[in-house]
């Protein structure tokens, strides 16, 4: 036996115990060190290290970012799943995931004009099938040709295909009534968050009161803050107006940046519109007002417009940000913006295939050219998702084969998206303690529960946040995952959650009805004692 192993076989009898610390002498020829779990050899000259990568020495950004959409809740839920499939009884027969906007996961299916030019793309001998209509075949091709080597397999530059880029641009203009784009301008992106991670490691610079500041909507997507954590960036909260219907206060965003300056160097606002998670649609005055803000408080422009084929409510309308500062004429001409899209959200909901863009307008031609550099790094995004982005900004036209069937299915899920937002905001509001805004857009709703003052003080006696404990119980009793709103920040005493509208219109009626029992026997439970009103 090696001296190392006759060390590990008497260990137990010479254990001397310290702060985090084992040390076990053997036969006084070496000692063995174990240190937060590792193990290694000192003495006689040798040595065995430990981990080079510990909590200790890792990236300490890192270790402070937060996902909550796929948080421990999330985790939890995929373990009752397990345990129904197992056999276990519990008092629901499944567990109804709301907690993420994936909308195939929760049944959609996928625009069958899309599949096509996918499945064509990925293996061109499907062009020889007749039951691929003319069309898809023709996409198809075009996106092929644009390819090195006529194939999805080879990579294409690092902004991406220059025949979607041009796509891109085409729909742009159809979008914003003919405002022009230019290729150059454009970014493809495995979705839009990689994009927006992009642009956000653009901005960061400085140290102390000079770091760059970043403002962030809150409730926000927990992309930015995360994003924020890891680049070591200063995240700057601006509340939205929740009595408002989540809309934007321009004293709000002034009262915001005044106190963020007095700790960094604000350089960027981040406006998310269609909103997520609070499902809100702003007005174009309200677009004017932040543009206006942009400017004066030389702030560059990130506009999540993801959701901007998610509009539900009557009277509501997407403006993009591109088309309102140029409506603004040559006085805000200077500005500096991104704006992102995705193929994951929309009609589409084609989160896995991860397609994206980025259009940038009125940017340093030197910056422009040093971002797409950094983007040489990763070589470039998905060719299969930069294929499905070309499918959404360039559907089938009028008079073309598949026209009537995929304005039929686009229409359909757009509709039903409707029909579930009222579904859900109604349900919510003829609860006593929930009050919901109405879900304009997106994906997601974010009711207020006015808590129990009894339940407040559980949640802190288990050291959890109070909206935390709401959903853990909801989840637990319901079988329904949804996320905290303290996951995406929220006024400080107040409570919400956040759950998607994508289940079946079945399922979402199923879920109403679960959180209605569920929520009365919670109130029963806890409601002896004042309640803590969601609106304080």
């Amino acid at each position: 036996m090696t001296t190392f192993g006759r060390a590990r076989s008497v260990a137990s009898k010479f254990i001397t115990r310290q702060p985090s610390i084992l040390r076990m002498a053997v036969n006084g020829e070496r000692s063995v060190l174990i240190t937060n779990g590792t193990m290694s050899c000192q003495g006689n000259g040798v040595s065995k290290r430990g981990k080079v990568l510990s909590l200790e020495t890792m990236n300490p950004h890192i270790r402070l970012m937060e996902y909550a959409v796929r948080g421990p809740i999330v985790q939890r839920a995929t373990q009752i799943q397990k345990e129904l499939e197992q056999g276990d009884t519990k008092a629901f027969p499944s567990v109804i995931k709301c907690n993420i906007g994936d909308a195939h996961a929760m049944g959609q299916k996928p625009m069958t004009f899309l599949r096509q030019v996918v499945a064509l793309c990925t293996y061109p001998a499907l062009m020889d099938d007749p039951k691929f209509p003319s069309d898809a075949k023709q996409r198809a091709q075009r996106i092929l040709d644009g390819c090195k080597g006529g194939s999805l397999g080879s990579y294409s530059e690092s902004t991406g295909l220059e025949i979607i880029r041009k796509d891109v641009v085409d729909y742009i203009k159809r979008r914003d009534g003919g405002l022009e784009s230019n290729p150059k301008d454009i970014m493809l992106s495995a979705g839009a968050s990689e994009a927006i991670r992009i642009v956000l490691r653009m901005l960061v610079s400085g140290e102390g009161k000079e770091k760059t500041g970043v403002m962030i909507p809150i409730p926000q997507y927990p992309l930015y803050s995360a994003s924020l954590a890891e680049i070591n960036a200063r995240q700057i909260n601006y509340y939205l107006d929740e009595d408002n219907a989540w809309g934007l206060d321009i004293a709000e965003l002034q009262r915001s940046i005044d106190e963020a300056r007095k700790h960094c160097t604000p350089r960027a606002i981040v406006i998310i519109n269609p909103g997520n998670p609070t499902g809100q649609v702003l007005s174009r005055q309200n677009i004017e007002d932040v543009i206006k803000f942009a400017y004066k408080e030389n702030l560059f422009i990130l506009a999540d417009e993801v959701y901007q084929d998610n509009v539900y409510a009557a009277g509501s309308k997407f403006y993009s940000f591109k088309k309102v500062l140029h409506d603004l004429g040559p006085d805000y001409a200077g500005q500096e913006l991104a704006s992102f899209m995705s193929t994951s959200k929309g009609y589409m909901g084609e989160c896995g295939l991860r397609g994206g863009y980025c259009e940038l307008v009125n940017i340093d031609p030197d910056v422009q050219a040093q971002l797409f550099k950094a983007c040489t790094a990763k070589l470039c995004p998905t060719v299969s998702g930069q294929a499905v982005m070309d499918v959404v900004v360039n559907p089938p036209r009028e008079g073309e084969e598949s026209y009537e069937s995929f304005q039929k299915e686009k229409k359909h899920v757009l509709d039903t998206l409707a029909l579930k937002a009222k579904v859900v905001a109604d349900g919510f509001n003829s609860l006593e303690g929930v009050k919901c805004n109405a879900v304009m857009g997106a994906m997601y709703s974010f009711p207020s529960i006015s808590l129990p003052r009894k339940a407040i003080e559980k949640a802190k006696e288990l050291g959890k946040q109070p909206d935390l404990f709401y959903a853990e119980h909801f989840l637990e009793e319901a079988g329904v995952c949804v996320v905290p709103g303290s996951g995406f920040g929220q006024r400080e005493g107040t409570y919400h959650f956040r759950m998607t509208i994508l289940p079946s219109v079945e399922l979402i009626h199923d879920v109403m009805e679960r959180f209605k029992t569920f929520h009365t026997r919670f109130m029963e439970k806890y409601g002896d004692s004042e309640s803590v009103n969601a609106k304080m």
